[in-house]
């Protein structure tokens, strides 16, 4: 296999990766999406960094620290790259604090207001006192931070009232520290206030708060009073012991302990704090300035912004509702119409109730005997469970491999394993060296004689809720080989020690860790010998990240003898796509609208028949050579031009599309005056809307 030689030709995939969250923030500065998306745009920003530091700049931290020891594979200079991380972030968080301003100013001309605990009527001040006295104040317990002998731990997630507390006779001489957690998990963090006619208001908890701080602190003789948010962003990556001795769940508990005291990777702060306050926190903390100390606004959390209350507004629109595949539209016995033919559902413009439907259908029907399902994340109320349990409860075996390790949603996880156990389902815990990533199921039904298998294949999550939001392909059928390779990799899961061959002998999946990168680089080498024949060779890939140094490196191979490469990725691309060699054979784009693109699609289109795959797994190191994956072929020439007609649609977009150009500056597609604004995810919905179907 040919791979890039060196990171030169490489974009780092951490910078990648901010442009990425530069594009999600350009959706929140369009003042053609409406304010309540706008918000819901900087919440994703906002949340998607923090997990950055939590996870990638903790890494590359630790990296840092083990120097050579460490295994990097596109991190050749962790320390240089952090420089440009902390550089890059004071950028965006500027770029940020000013959207954040205009859109006040938009949500001002329609009459809405965000006001501080300085802008309250009378009225508005007496409510906001009841509201303290009666939700807030048993909430919150005041640290004074100065005369304790240890800096209280500040909880990652969390944002911190810091207060400055004094006398008016003698500012200068007696100040006092003090934090406030602002108890977001258990209050809104947005109260409506009552208003005038005409007008909506809203104050955030944390003003409530600083509004009452007399109240809290005026009995120990304080009448000055200045605060601050704060906020401390850890390390949450799990060191879970590579002993396979090592009993998992208690691996995971206390990883998930450590997790909440995990070295800080960032420290946020109001950059009008007090100076002595700010300082005074460093040292307390032990922070020091390579901690990425990120001067910002007066507010902090912005996810948070994500559940702004709808109800101020009036002219919010509803999204397009899911509709039902018409192959499976209820009452119907869907088992009976995958013997016919296989379906393709396309979230969130299809309904995930099909997939439920099935399992349902599963647990009732007398002649079936068993169900095998992976699971990574569910549902706060899963109707998956619910369907399993029930199916159990009617006498069918039922295995769930679930992976525990799926990030932040550990302990969501563990709580499901009691629940499933408790009702009899059998529990397999997957891998403790890989996470389970592969997203299918089996369903085996015995009847007059005959075994009947029926299955599906996803690129995304079974969780019915990110299904409302997440663009993903799910693939129901009862084809034999296919099937028999999804039985193969759940044999394998279920004892690892002695079905390792399993793995390996799967005919029709390429699976993660043994083939799939194989796999993908033969049909790279094939289109490119058709190309080398001079006849016309296509490879259309869709992915949220693409990183892996060999696939990459075929790529530009490929590109170079003639194939012509389209790609759609919504988040990291670690390739450059404008090299004088190929810079007309290799284009990229990155598509963030209302639906987060979350498929993996590869079509290899040189020969007569294409060759298309849908996937659970990136082109990153970590699918390929880390994961259980698993990529499923499209035999069926009606979804497998449905793909392409919804890939093709993608690749059209100009409302949405950013050029992943070398320097990923995220400039929008252009419009030409000859074609028609298309909005891939509008017009996905209306062709599928009207897609007819034969029974």
């Amino acid at each position: 296999m040919k791979e890039v030689k060196s990171t030169k030709h490489l974009i780092i995939r951490d910078l990648s990766w901010l442009a990425f969250n530069a594009r999600v923030l350009q959706e929140a500065k369009d003042p053609t999406n409406h304010i309540s998306d706008r918000f819901r745009f900087l919440g994703i920003f906002s949340n998607n960094l923090d997990e950055f530091f939590r996870i990638r700049v903790a890494a590359l931290n630790k990296m840092l620290l083990l120097g050579k020891e460490a295994k990097m594979h596109l991190e050749a200079n962790p320390d240089k790259i952090l420089k440009k991380i902390q550089q890059t972030v004071i950028t965006q968080q500027e770029e940020f604090d000013s959207t954040y301003e205009d859109i006040i100013k938009e949500l001002e001309k329609k009459g809405i207001f965000i006001k501080n605990e300085k802008q309250l009527t009378k009225r508005q001040k007496e409510y906001v006192f009841r509201f303290f006295e009666e939700k807030i104040r048993t909430e919150i317990v005041p640290l004074m931070i100065e005369t304790i002998p240890h800096m209280p731990f500040l909880r990652d997630k969390s944002i911190y009232l810091a207060c400055v507390l004094g006398t008016k006779k003698e500012a200068s001489i007696i100040q006092r520290y003090a934090l406030i957690e602002i108890p977001t998990k258990v209050l809104p963090r947005f109260v409506i206030l009552p208003s005038e006619s005409g007008e909506k208001d809203v104050i955030l908890l944390e003003d409530i708060i600083r509004l009452n701080l007399p109240s809290l602190f005026a009995p120990f003789g304080f009448d000055r009073f200045m605060s601050y948010i704060i906020k401390v962003t850890r390390d949450a990556e799990l060191d879970l012991d590579n002993d396979v001795n090592t009993n998992l769940i208690d691996e995971l508990e206390k990883g998930l302990k450590n997790r909440k005291k995990g070295r800080a990777t960032r420290f946020v702060y109001d950059r009008n704090i007090d100076p002595l306050l700010l300082n005074f926190l460093i040292k307390r903390l032990n922070l020091t300035k390579k901690d990425n100390l990120i001067p910002g606004g007066r507010i902090h959390n912005f996810k948070d912004f994500i559940n702004f209350p709808s109800s101020v507004f009036t002219d919010i629109h509803s999204r397009q509702k899911p509709f039902v595949h018409p192959l499976l539209q209820q009452p119907r016995r869907i088992m009976s119409v995958l013997e016919k033919h296989d379906v393709m559902l396309h979230f969130p413009y299809h309904s995930f109730d099909s997939v439920i439907d099935l399992l349902r259908e599963a647990a009732i029907d007398p002649f079936v005997q068993s169900i095998r399902i992976t699971c990574y994340r569910l549902a706060k109320n899963s109707k998956i469970i619910n369907a399993l349990i029930n199916a159990v409860r009617n006498g069918k075996q039922v295995t769930v491999v679930l992976e525990l390790r799926a990030r932040f949603d550990e302990e969501a996880n563990i709580r499901w394993k009691e629940q499933l156990e408790e009702e009899g389902v059998k529990v397999v815990l997957g891998l403790h060296t890989m996470k389970v990533h592969a997203k299918i199921c089996v369903i085996k039904k015995r009847e007059f004689n005959r075994t009947k298998q029926y299955g599906f294949i996803s690129t995304g999550n079974l969780n019915e809720n990110t299904a409302l939001y997440y663009g993903d392909h799910c693939l129901l059928t009862t084809n034999r080989n296919i099937i028999a390779d999804m039985n193969r990799i759940f044999d394998y899961l279920e004892n690892p020690n002695k079905k390792i061959q399993k793995l390996r002998s799967c005919k029709i999946l390429p699976v993660s860790p043994m083939n799939m990168r194989k796999v993908m680089v033969a049909h790279i080498n094939k289109e490119i010998k058709v190309a080398q024949k001079k006849k016309k060779a296509h490879i259309i890939i869709k992915l949220n990240s693409l990183v892996d140094k060999v696939l990459i490196g075929k790529l530009y191979q490929a590109a170079k003898a003639g194939v012509n490469i389209k790609m759609i990725i919504r988040g990291i691309c670690c390739a450059y796509t404008e090299q004088k060699s190929f810079h007309e054979n290799l284009s990229a784009i990155s598509i963030i609208d209302e639906y987060l693109e979350h498929a993996r699609i590869f079509v290899f289109n040189g020969s007569t028949k294409p060759d298309i795959f849908i996937s659970s797994a990136d082109w990153m190191i970590r699918n390929l050579d880390h994961r259980i994956e698993a990529a499923c072929p499209i035999y069926d020439p009606t979804i497998q031009q449905e793909l392409i007609d919804i890939l093709n649609i993608q690749l059209a977009e100009n409302v949405k599309g950013r050029i992943l150009d070398n320097e990923q500056s995220n400039i929008y597609v252009k419009r030409t005056a000859n074609k028609p604004q298309i909005r891939s995810q509008v017009a996905i919905y209306k062709y599928l809307h009207d897609k007819k179907y034969k029974n």
